[in-house]
């Protein structure tokens, strides 16, 4: 494993995959994502804790059923269990990095669209 240092905010920015890896490691991992005007990340529960910071573009999370706005610059830190979607509801993509504490995915895990990852036999 090597140390990793990137500007997160502009590769955020930049990214326009759907979800894509930055650095996974032993008890953490750091992806990148994007979601289209009209999308949403899709309704998931984690055995685990996630870290979302959004970059550009506004939207709504939903949190065990409560609706909070998403704007640029929001943190939401998402416990273990909690049912949780981020919806798009801009007319630009909704940026954001996110952190999962222990690791989500398998290492290398890289998705174009949202339908790659629906298809991928290793998210399911």
């Amino acid at each position: 494993m090597h140390s990793v240092h990137k500007n997160i905010i502009e590769s955020a920015k930049k990214n326009d995959w759907f979800r894509k890896e930055i650095v996974t490691g032993e008890n953490s991992q750091v992806f990148l994502m994007s979601i289209d005007a009209g999308e949403d990340i899709g309704e998931e529960t984690h055995s685990l804790d996630q870290t979302l910071v959004f970059v550009s573009g506004h939207g709504i999370a939903m949190l065990d059923g409560k609706e909070v706005p998403v704007e640029s610059g929001d943190l939401f830190f998402v416990p273990a269990g909690t049912k949780h979607n981020f919806i798009n509801n801009g007319s630009e993509p909704l940026k954001l990095f996110t952190v999962y504490a222990p690791n989500e995915h398998v290492r290398g895990t890289n998705h174009e669209t949202k339908a790659d990852a629906l298809t991928d036999p290793n998210e399911h």
